[in-house]
């Protein structure tokens, strides 16, 4: 799910900005998402025909494509080949939204809640051991944010170890090697190095809770020009979060077509869920989205950004991007708001409205 950023991408997509920027009413939409155990409800959404169900409603039409490559989603869409895109937080600053694409956070899916980590081999190991360590990881990703809030909690910067850069593919073997002291990844790999003797989790997400975020994320003006996207695309979601939730045999079906998708079975899926905090009701993403704990997160989460040169390098501060959340509240750079977190979607499934 969560690989490293293409900043080099940034550069070449400005000069793309008009094809995602110049939307118009239609019919017709194209979403992609990349499997994750928080995103499958979407292919169990589009499989079951739940989202034709509700573009029927509207009287459109929506495409979902499963894309493989997780950042080459995020590129596509940013280039305007997809109307919307599912991706974390970070990725959506630090992509379509530095690179000038205004977008906006339809669904706030669900939050990491242990399922990205940091590990160290040895038994009884803290966060203090870390000093003076190489840390494998995959760089600039959301597990290299995951490190530097470890740090912090600790005392600790990233000055004082070493960070190197290890694929999501490569990382679990290479933790096997002696070379290999510590490492920061996400499920499924987190769980397999966790089951090898003498290592000590000394971090996981748990401890950040509601600052690595999964999104279904749609270009601004798409949204604006095209509302029933934003009301089929809302209703479908929320259907099948109704759906996971039951306890009945339709429910239980529901996590095993995920599950299989996914290319896990039911016990991995349910594994994968409980660190997880999926937000299963359409209140409780209200909840979180009008709380003044997301503007935070996202401050956060842009002085990260921008501490590693993640904004574009015209970035002067980490306040290059304009934020805009519920009840008007903005931070960041007001002349460039490029990432709106929108409740009004999610306020019509609260209501019944849809």
């Amino acid at each position: 799910m969560r690989k490293p950023l293409l900043t080099a991408f940034l550069t070449g997509i400005v000069l793309l900005t008009s094809l995602s920027s110049k939307a118009a009413v239609k019919n017709d939409f194209n979403i992609c998402w990349t499997i994750y155990a928080g995103w499958m409800p979407w292919e169990y959404a589009a499989a079951q025909g739940v989202v034709d169900k509700w573009a029927d409603k509207y009287g459109i039409r929506i495409k979902l494509t499963q894309i493989n490559d997780y950042v080459e989603s995020i590129n596509q869409y940013t280039a305007g080949q997809f109307d919307g895109c599912t991706m974390t937080n970070m990725d959506a600053l630090t992509i379509p939204a530095a690179g000038g694409v205004d977008s906006t956070a339809l669904i706030v899916g669900d939050f990491s809640n242990g399922n990205d980590g940091v590990v160290i081999k040895g038994s009884g190991k803290t966060l203090a051991d870390l000093k003076g360590m190489d840390v494998n990881l995959v760089e600039l990703s959301v597990s290299h944010y995951l490190l530097a809030r470890a740090l912090d909690s600790a005392g600790l910067r990233e000055r004082d170890l070493k960070v190197v850069n290890t694929s999501d593919a490569d990382i679990a073997g290479a933790f096997n090697t002696d070379d290999v002291q510590a490492v920061t990844t996400w499920n499924p790999m987190l769980g397999d190095i966790n089951t090898r003797p003498e290592v000590t989790q000394v971090f996981d997400s748990s401890k950040i809770p509601g600052e690595i975020l999964d999104l279904m994320v749609v270009n601004t003006q798409t949204l604006q020009d095209n509302p029933a996207l934003g009301k089929a695309l809302t209703g479908a979601w929320y259907e099948v979060m109704a759906l996971m939730a039951q306890d009945s045999p339709a429910g239980l079906a529901s996590l095993e077509h995920m599950a299989k998708a996914s290319g896990t079975d039911l016990a991995g899926f349910k594994r994968q869920l409980a660190t997880t905090h999926l937000f299963a009701t359409a209140q409780t993403t209200l909840d979180f989205v009008t709380s003044t704990q997301l503007p935070t997160t996202m401050e956060k989460v842009a002085a990260f950004s921008f501490s590693h040169g993640l904004l574009g390098a015209s970035a002067q501060d980490s306040g290059a991007v304009g934020m805009r959340f519920a009840k008007g509240v903005m931070v960041g750079d007001q002349s460039n708001l490029k990432l709106r977190f929108d409740t009004d979607y999610v306020q019509m499934a609260a209501d019944g409205t849809l």
